[in-house]
Formats: structure tokens, sequence, C-alpha cells
């Protein structure tokens, strides 16, 4: 492709999906479902200007969105908190699939070429989708709820269960290519071993090689080393038969202990939120509308009885494995469509003779569209929980862990010196939950052995603000003692989150009016506080009532420091 043709690619891709993503944001419908829209507009299969036809391509790498995503949601997720989803990743998850693929491969063979394509479209179709229902929740905010916990769950079992599905598709081939391929102890031990080598690269290696990063103070080595630790791990768990996403997400888990883990949350996200944009835009790319359109009975029936399978299968287990109705009406509506794996494992039955280049082209259709619908289902879901949850608070049955989860910190600290480390101490000795952040690891160190949420992080960088989830606090403090990254940090803050309160620590009254301008609700002048209390201090020795010498005090902070600034603004 020529400079020109790319271009003009690359101006059509982002003039449509700028206005599908400002419509449906618009219109409350969500930018997932505008990207989807914007892919199809701009796909080989639309009447109008398209931007490219390798379409598989395309999906092929931006499912490293996928990937980032997944170890993004791995950074979040400790190690006991995994464990302490065994009953839904093991139990509630290997039941949706084994049900729901029976009951969807039942049905499928009122339309099957064979009892081969009926268990693969079962099997296949019974998937969800991981990209579309984490970053809905992402987005809502609801990874942590008990909903987005379930669904996490299962949607880890489904993640698991990609091995087996790849190794039934060559049996069900007249091919029968996996004779060639390794013994079932072979593969496991690879998997095993894979794992391993995986664990000692995310436990040790990885930390190690940040830590001397960070001592260098060298910032682009930093991030090569984090995309390296994610796309490596993804590498080899697609090696091991396994699926990237996992891989990527068993790093993130790793690194999750580390006291780098919001700084290097921050360095991924950018890159996560563009490749996951264009993955969605290639999924719209992929929906096939001639297919559709030759077929639209036939079509129609399938996308809403796989819809209706899955939907009844999952609420029935939800409610079996004892999740409220209105937790598990959120759960059901979620997982209902099927998901991206289905591109992977139909293009391996197309090219093993499974199913036809037709079959190929309805099934991706099928999945495509139960995606395009998932924004739908997803308000549909929360209304009918949210009546149910109406309903049981009338009657006085509404569980306490039911109400919606919010972050306990309500402070964040940019800098942990002698300042933040002041700070810090107060608010815990007042029992205000809070997080630090510095960029000298020596001070980091120093905060963990101190007690205190301290990790490595730049606060005038707007990447880890989101981290950190900024939104969600009451107050955040500026202590660092450099100027430029503190005018940076409060500007950020301001601008993204104006209903934040944010006070900053300045050097004199020049950098105070300029923290003050750049946006901080209060910034107070390190030099003059201390001089005034001194002279408070002065005052007292000389009999001055302590009732006088605070409304003094107040005075001269009104306006600015109005009535102890000198004349000459340059001066201290």
């Amino acid at each position: 492709m020529d400079l020109d043709s790319f271009m003009v690619s690359a101006v059509i891709l982002l003039a449509v999906t700028s206005v599908a993503v400002a419509l449906f944001k618009h219109l409350g419908l969500g930018s997932v479902l505008g990207l989807l829209v914007a892919g199809m507009v701009v796909g080989p299969y639309s009447p109008g200007p398209y931007v490219t036809t390798h379409v598989e391509d395309v999906r092929r790498f931006t499912e490293l969105g996928v990937v980032l995503l997944l170890f993004v949601i791995g950074l979040d997720m400790k190690p006991r908190q995994l464990w302490a989803l065994r009953r839904q990743v093991f139990g509630l998850g290997s039941l949706q699939i084994l049900i729901s693929g029976a009951l969807i491969g039942a049905f499928a063979l009122t339309y099957a070429a064979s009892w081969k394509t009926a268990l693969l479209d079962g099997l296949t179709l019974a998937l969800s989708s991981t990209a579309f229902v984490m970053q809905l929740l992402q987005d809502r905010g609801e990874i942590t709820s008990r909903h987005g916990r379930t669904a996490f769950g299962i949607l880890l079992m489904q993640d698991l269960a990609i091995v087996p599905l790849l190794a039934l598709v060559p049996f069900l081939s007249e091919a029968h290519i996996l004779s060639q391929g390794l013994p079932v102890w072979k593969l496991l031990s690879v998997v095993c071993g894979m794992l391993l080598l995986l664990w000692v690269f995310g436990r040790y290696v990885v930390p190690f090689a940040l830590e001397r990063l960070v001592r260098q103070n060298n910032r682009e080595a930093f991030a090569l080393v984090i995309m390296l630790a994610v796309f490596l791990s993804a590498w080899a768990t697609h090696e091991a038969g396994l699926s990237m996403a996992l891989g990527a997400f068993l790093m993130g888990m790793l690194l999750s202990g580390s006291r780098f883990n919001l700084q290097i949350q921050a360095h991924v996200e950018p890159f996560k939120g563009l490749l996951l944009s264009l993955f969605f835009v290639a999924v719209g790319m992929s929906i096939d509308i001639g297919a559709i359109v030759a077929h639209p009975l036939d079509f129609s029936v399938r996308v809403l009885a796989i819809l209706g399978i899955k939907i009844v299968v999952l609420l029935a287990l939800c409610l079996a494995f004892g999740l409220t109705r209105s937790v598990a009406l959120r759960v059901t509506f979620l997982l209902a469509q099927s998901g991206e794996f289905g591109f992977v494992l139909f293009g391996s039955a197309k090219a093993l003779g499974v199913i036809s280049d037709i079959t190929f082209a309805i099934s991706v259709g099928v999945i495509s569209v139960s995606m395009l619908l998932t924004p739908l289902l997803v308000r549909l879901g929360e209304r009918l929980a949210r009546r149910q949850e109406a309903r049981e608070r009338h009657t006085g049955t509404l569980p306490h862990d039911l109400q919606p989860e919010t972050s306990d910190v309500r402070v964040i600290i940019g800098g942990y010196g002698r300042v933040g480390h002041t700070v810090a101490v107060l608010l815990h000795g007042s029992g205000v939950p809070f997080i630090a952040f510095d960029s000298n690891p020596a001070r980091v160190i120093q905060g963990r052995q101190d007690g205190f949420p301290v990790f490595y992080g730049d606060i005038g960088d707007p990447d880890l603000l989101v981290a950190a989830r900024i939104e969600r606090v009451e107050l955040v403090i500026v202590t660092v003692d450099d100027v430029p990254t503190a005018l940076r940090a409060v500007s950020h803050i301001r601008t993204g989150y104006p209903r934040v309160t944010v006070i900053a620590r300045a050097r004199d009254l020049a950098s105070s009016g300029l923290l003050v301008n750049a946006g901080a609700t209060l910034a107070l002048p390190e030099a003059l506080e201390a001089s005034m209390r001194l002279g408070a201090a002065a005052l007292e020795a000389l009999g001055i009532t302590s009732d006088d010498v605070d409304e003094l005090l107040r005075s001269a902070r009104k306006e600015d420091y109005a009535l102890i600034r000198p004349a000459n603004r340059g001066h201290d």
C-alpha cells in the first residue's frame, strides 16, 4: 500500500470512528457499539468506501489490545483474589460451557450438515467475549463488583477451555491431522514447563530489571521492558497452546504485588486503549452484510436462539450457585454474546474442511452481531436488576454486599519526601485511607518500610492518574518540590477531574500563585508558613493570647497572603 492510499484509509477510519463514537456516547449506548458500527461502515462488506480487504490480518494484529486489557486486569488481581474465585472459575464456568454447548449443539443439529459441525458450533458459541465484557466492566467501574468478579471467573474458565477446543478441531476433520502431533502427556508437560518459566520471569526477572532501570531513571527502557514482558508472556502461552490473553493476565497478576504496578499500568493504558478500539472496529468490519441479507431468517433465528439459550442457562446456574437475582441478571446479560475466540476456531475448522465457506461466513456474522447487541443487552440486564433490587429493598431482603462498591482510597499524595511523609503520618493517624506516589525509588522503599501504601510513579503523568482511579478520590495533595511537575499535575487534575480538591505545597508566594492559577484549590507556600509559625511562637512567648495569634494567622492567609506580601513579587 502506498503512502497516499494509507493516509486516505487512515483519514476515513478516523473520521467515521470519531463521529460514531461521539454519536453513540451521546445516545447513551457506549463507545464500544459506536466502534462496531464504524467498523461495519468502513469494512469491505459495506456499499461505500472501505479501508482494507485484509480484515483477518487487521483483527489478528488488534487482538494485542485484548492482550493488554487482560494484562491490566491482572495488575489489579492478587493471587489470593484469584483463588477466591475458584468456585466461579471451575464450578460455574465449567458447567456454563458444558450445558450451553450441549443445548446450542442440539439446536445446531437442525441446520448443520453433520454432528461434527453441530458440536463445533455448540462449544464455540457457548464462549463469551472477554474483550467486550471486561472493557464494559472497566468503563463502568464494575470489575471489582460482585457481578464483575463472577463474570471474570466464568471468562477465565472459558480462556482455559481454549486448549481442549483447539485440540478437538483436528479430530472433527477427515484428515485427522492431530495424529501427527504430540501425545497428550507431552502437551501437558509443555504447558506446565511454559507456565513455570513464566512464573520465574514475572516473579524475579522483570521486577529485578525494573528496579535497576528506575534507579537509573531510564523511563524509556522501563516502558520497553514492560511491553516485552507482556508480549513475551502472551507468545509463550500461545506457543504452549493456551490463549495469548491468558499469558498476559498471568504476567499482570505476577506483577500486581510490585510497587511499580500503577506506573506499569500508566505506561500500558494508552496502547491498550488504541489497540482495543481498533479491535472492536475490526470485529465490525468482519460482519458480512451480504451473507446476512442472503439468509435473513436463518441468520436471525440463529442469533436469537443462541442468545436465548445462553441467557436461560446462565441465569439458572447463577441462581443455583447462590447469587442473588439482581447479580444473576447482570452476569447473564453481560455474558450472553459469543466471543472473539470463535473467529480463530471457525477459521481453523474452515481450513481443515470441517465447515464450508458459507457456514464460516454465517458463524462469524452470528458472533459479530451478538457482540453488536451486547451493550443493549447489558442495559436491559441493568434495568431488570435495578427493578429486582427495588423489590428486594421494599421487602427488606436486599443484601448489604449488593450495594455499589467504591474504592476505599480518599486521598492521593503526590510525593513522599519530608512533607509527604508528614502528611501520610497525619492521615494514617486519623484513619483516612490514602495512597502515595514518588518517582524516587529510595523514597518508595522507605514508604513501604514505614508501612504506608507508597508506589513508584510520577504524579504529573495523566495516565498514572487514570490508573490510580483519581475520579474516585476526594482530595489530592501535591507535595513534590519540583515546580514544573507540580504545575503539570495540578493542571491535569483540574482539567480532567474538576470536582477533586487539590492542595499543593509551594516554595514561596510566586510558586503559590502559579499553582493557584493552574487550578489548585489551595497552595501553601512552605517558607512563608514556616516564617508565620515562627512569628506566632514569638508572639505567644511575649504574652499574646493564642486566640489573638490564631486570628492574626487567619488574617495573614486571607486573599493569597496579601497582608504580608512584599511589595516586590520577585522576592520571598
